[in-house]
């Protein structure tokens, strides 16, 4: 059984994402932290960033929490702003730009253990 666990905003570290120009990650709980099945991360995507295509092993629950960008998820294009949630099933092609003056942030829920990412491009 898990402990509660409060976490600080000023207690995120956040780590630029390699795969990507702009785009950072912040581990808000996970199993580091005693979360036995999920993981939520918060990314921020600056103007002008894009993600490249690539799928995960994963799926990826997402709530958008600030700023307006793109997302690809196979073939089609979704214009996403705040308040709005994504569900990407694992194995599936998808990708971010930001072609906006702010930034964007949301909120990425997965299953806790490995996460095999494939880059396309």
């Amino acid at each position: 059984m898990s402990d509660p666990l409060i976490r600080r905003r000023d207690e995120i570290e956040y780590e630029t994402v390699d795969a990507a120009d702009g785009l950072e990650k912040g581990v808000l709980v996970s199993d580091d932290h005693g979360a036995p099945h999920f993981a939520i991360r918060r990314f921020v995507l600056e103007p002008g960033a894009e993600v490249p295509k690539h799928t995960n092993d994963v799926e990826h629950e997402q709530y958008v929490l600030e700023g307006e960008y793109t997302v690809g998820i196979g073939d089609e294009e979704y214009a996403v702003e705040a308040g709005d949630s994504l569900l990407i099933p694992a194995g599936t092609v998808h990708w971010y730009r930001n072609e906006g003056d702010d930034p964007g942030a949301f909120i990425c829920a997965v299953p806790n253990g490995d996460d095999e990412i494939e880059l396309l491009e």
